[in-house]
């Protein structure tokens, strides 16, 4: 038999630039890998037919989530295979309430979003973002304004993909009820932030959740859990879903999917329970020194890079030289990069990246001739 495993990295290429956290090691669940099928099909609350499920499981993940993000009694949702899946139901749920809904989203937003807004045949217009990567509010002002006369949806992030910013929706519904926009669907994609964020003290956390007007939210599962496969949580305010059983099944199908991966939830709740909220708050702040000791290093060399409050994520406002991207696995969009300071990376990996980008620097530097003065037939300086 053929085992087939990752190739071996033998340049040493660590990825800083694209965030799943590391820190977490999930072996004690290697026996229910491969030995059994685990599908999750159907609603998550109702068991059906099938034996073969962790819906339990996937329950007490939807709870927990729920409860960080601030749902009221009304809740419901399921552990998808990702934010992207996340984001295409939200949209979904929010066409099945306004068919005539106009969706809005950031220059920032996560391309998922033009995605399920193509998939879903649904009417779309662009909000600028700032230069940080946050909603401008007075352009959505003057967005919204001119479609006034329907209902508007709402596709928010908190975290975005390159410079973490969290739209803000205080802001945004103080726009939308100075309008006078009442029918209104605001989802928020938290596919890194979210966590994160959910645990900060309540003084701290910005306008984002659940209690803050979102309908509904998402998070990976990959990202800050660390889960060793693609997965995440959504979460809505909504009752579940009404649709008719299906027979075969014995449950409602009220997920995108259908048939879904029953490992995964067990995997996320490995993650919760083995840290707790306390285990999960700490991971966050080590992961928050830890970008802002990055930030100080880049200073120190004198690299423009800057970060948002409570933000994993360092920006730098210069791509790294060619060679030293590629070996750290760092992206660069509109000639900006970023680093993750994800649970799992250490202060001696990003101080080696940081001592890699500054010799590189001084070889460019040493490579570029210096230019002869022209002769004059001056002499110049002091007699």
């Amino acid at each position: 038999m053929t085992t087939i495993l990752p190739a071996p990295d033998t340049a040493g290429r660590v990825s800083i630039g694209y965030p799943g956290a590391t820190d977490v090691d999930f072996a004690e669940l290697a026996p229910l890998m491969g030995r059994k099928l685990l599908n999750n099909v159907g609603d998550p609350y109702v068991d059906g037919i099938g034996t073969g499920h962790t819906k339990a499981a996937e329950r007490q993940v939807v709870e927990i989530i729920a409860d960080l993000f601030r749902a009221g009694d009304d809740r419901w949702g399921y552990v998808t295979t990702g934010a992207t899946e996340g984001n295409l139901w939200a949209l979904r749920e929010a066409r099945r309430r306004y068919p005539d809904g106009l969706v809005i989203h950031t220059t920032a937003a996560h391309y998922s979003v033009p995605k399920a807004i193509d998939l879903l045949a649904m009417p779309s217009v662009v909000v600028a973002a700032d230069d940080r990567g946050e909603m401008d509010y007075t352009d959505l002002r003057r967005k919204v304004t001119r479609h006034r006369d329907r209902p508007v949806i709402i596709a928010a992030t908190a975290g975005t993909t390159m410079t973490e910013a969290v739209d803000d929706l205080h802001q945004i519904t103080a726009v939308l009820d100075d309008i006078g926009v009442t029918g209104r669907y605001l989802h928020v994609d938290a596919a890194l932030a979210g966590i994160p964020l959910a645990l900060l003290e309540p003084d701290q956390r910005p306008g984002f959740d659940l209690a803050d007007g979102a309908d509904s939210i998402v998070v990976s599962g990959h990202k800050f859990f660390g889960a060793p496969m693609p997965c995440g949580v959504l979460v809505t305010t909504a009752a579940a879903p009404t649709q008719a059983s299906v027979s075969y099944i014995g449950s409602p199908d009220t997920t995108i999917t259908g048939s879904r991966n029953g490992h995964a939830p067990l995997i996320l709740r490995s993650a919760l329970q083995r840290h707790g909220l306390t285990g999960l708050r700490t991971r966050a702040e080590h992961a928050r020194e830890l970008a802002a000791h990055t930030l100080n290093r880049l200073t120190e060399i004198r690299w423009p890079a800057w970060r948002h409050p409570h933000a994993f994520t360092v920006v730098l406002d210069r791509p790294p030289p060619p060679a030293v991207a590629a070996r750290w696995s760092i992206p660069t969009e509109n000639r900006r990069s970023h680093i993750v300071c994800m649970p799992g990376l250490t202060q001696h990996d990003l101080d080696r990246f940081i001592n890699d980008l500054r010799n590189a620097t001084r070889r460019q530097r040493r490579a570029i001739p210096r230019q002869r003065q022209p002769a004059t037939g001056y002499r110049t300086g002091n007699p």
